[in-house]
């Protein structure tokens, strides 16, 4: 909480003449290409991302730029929306109004996905998460959960299936992230759905945590 901090140039991750805005952007960007790298994304795979807030969004984001076809799944429609329409996303499925096997079967023409990546952090849904997974697939946890994962082993062993987890992101997740906004593969304004003064924070904070209000990312400004 200091006024001032002095930290060494080389220590930084530069912001490569990014607008404010882009900026605030990159570090849950970061998240989300990280996960796709642990994944080892390859072009024309299929990418089934779980969980449509800000950090699915993101892994959508990567898993597109690294050529995947991506497929998002959520209970909230409006977020799904937004996946079509602002991202871009192959194929969008409805937890909550579609049979998730039958729409799997069918896009990817009863392969399965060859990645799935998990940004619930709900215990349900990444449980469910293991029979999405076709033959010789990855599943990346990116969603923390602090319960115990169930998984019925001969279904995940015959699948010779890779199970691995995604925290954080590095350096290079971070360069490549703002690299990706220089070129325009990514638009990170897309995001921010509120903007709000400091010192209103206090009384639209709440309404955030309402799904009602489409709050995807508020920036807060001075």
């Amino acid at each position: 909480m200091a006024e001032y901090l002095n930290v060494p140039a080389y220590s930084l991750i530069h912001g490569e003449g990014l607008s404010t805005d882009e900026l605030a952007l990159v570090e849950p960007l970061a998240i989300g290409a990280h996960g796709v790298r642990r994944a080892n994304v390859m072009p024309g795979e299929y990418v089934l991302v779980i969980g449509a807030g800000p950090i699915g969004l993101g892994i959508m984001e990567f898993a597109r730029v690294a050529g995947g076809q991506v497929i998002a799944m959520d209970l909230n429609a409006g977020r799904l929306k937004f996946c079509s329409d602002k991202l871009k996303v192959d194929h969008t499925i409805n937890v909550s109004a579609e049979n998730v096997m039958e729409r799997l079967s069918e896009i990817t023409q009863g392969d399965m996905p060859t990645v799935v990546i998990d940004a619930t952090g709900s215990l349900n849904a990444i449980n469910n998460g293991f029979n999405y997974m076709a033959h010789g697939a990855r599943y990346v946890l990116v969603g923390l959960q602090k319960g115990e994962i169930k998984v019925s082993h001969p279904e995940f062993h015959k699948r010779e299936a890779t199970l691995m987890s995604s925290r954080n992101a590095t350096r290079e997740d971070f360069e490549h992230v703002i690299t990706s906004i220089k070129r325009g593969l990514v638009q990170p304004t897309n995001y921010i759905t509120h903007r709000v003064r400091f010192d209103q924070v206090k009384d639209e904070f709440e309404s955030w945590l309402d799904p009602a209000n489409g709050v995807i990312k508020a920036i807060i400004e001075l």
